[in-house]
Formats: structure tokens, sequence, C-alpha cells
């Protein structure tokens, strides 16, 4: 696999998705959770998505219940909660692990492509952001602690460039 067009995940409905319907856009992937510190971004990343949905940036969130138990709940709760709670228009995906023997072939990849401090190949923690260009090649890996108005600044950079 050699960028994420090359995978497909499933939404949190169940239909399975090709991210090549994604080409030419430029990505945000987040592992997310219900009921994390760090949850109240998803209304930070609702914003990227409506600011710059538009000029072509996707959002993409993948639940994840790996890091404290913090998204127990069925694709179909999380769903209502993300909407009902903070508005989520953005897609999101099935819940998915994101570390171990079991993580999703999209995570996998993306740990690959861009390790974390010291060479890590592993996610820490919920709300870890890949940013992924127009051509479906990382550009880069924010952590938790990044909140999502502080990638502004990469977003529209990544925005300008040309496939």
């Amino acid at each position: 696999m050699s960028t994420v067009y090359d995978f497909e995940a499933q939404t949190i409905t169940g239909q399975t998705v090709k991210l090549d319907q994604y080409r030419g856009q430029v990505l945000l992937i987040v592992n997310t959770a219900s009921k994390c510190g760090f949850t109240p971004q998803f209304e930070g990343l609702e914003k990227l998505w409506q600011r710059f949905g538009p000029k072509g940036l996707a959002v993409l969130g993948f639940p994840c219940n790996q890091f404290g138990g913090q998204d127990p709940g069925a694709n179909d709760e999380i769903a209502s909660f993300c909407q009902l709670n903070y508005g989520v228009s953005f897609p999101m995906m099935a819940k998915v692990d994101v570390n171990g023997p079991q993580a999703h072939p999209l995570y996998q990849w993306l740990v690959k492509e861009a390790p974390g401090i010291l060479g890590t190949k592993s996610i820490k923690w919920n709300f870890t952001k890949f940013l992924i260009g127009r051509d479906g090649q990382v550009l880069g890996r924010y952590a938790p602690t990044d909140a999502p108005k502080s990638l502004i600044d990469d977003i529209e950079k990544a925005l300008a460039a040309a496939a």
C-alpha cells in the first residue's frame, strides 16, 4: 500500500467506503472517543470541516475504544452522541483498533508512514491526527494535545498544493 487511496473503511452505518473517493482532497484522519478529556475536540474538527470542506478538506473520524475504554458504545450510539453533542457532520467511520494485531490496515500504514516521537509505531491516545496531502501521502502527525485550530496553517498549505 503506497497511498491512503489504497485503503477502504466501513462507515459508522456499515457501508464500505474506498478512500479512493477522496482522491485529490486533503484528509484529516483522527481516532476519536466519546468519553475522553479530548472529546470536545469534536467541535474544533467540525469547524475545520465546515470552513475547509468546500475548499477540499475531508475530516474522517475513526472511533476507538483502546484507550481507557473511552468509546464503549456501539457505532449507532457513537454516531448519535457525536451529532447530538457536537453537531458532527463530517464522515465518521465504524469503530476500529488503531494499535496491535487487529489494528485497521489504514492505521498500520499511517503509523509506519508517520511514526511518533522517538520513532514509535503506535498511537498513544485518542485524537491523534494525521494530515494527508492531495497526493495521498502523509504530511504530518499531530498529538492529541494539538487542538484542531492549531492545524489551520498546515491545512491551508496542503490545500494550496497541487495533487
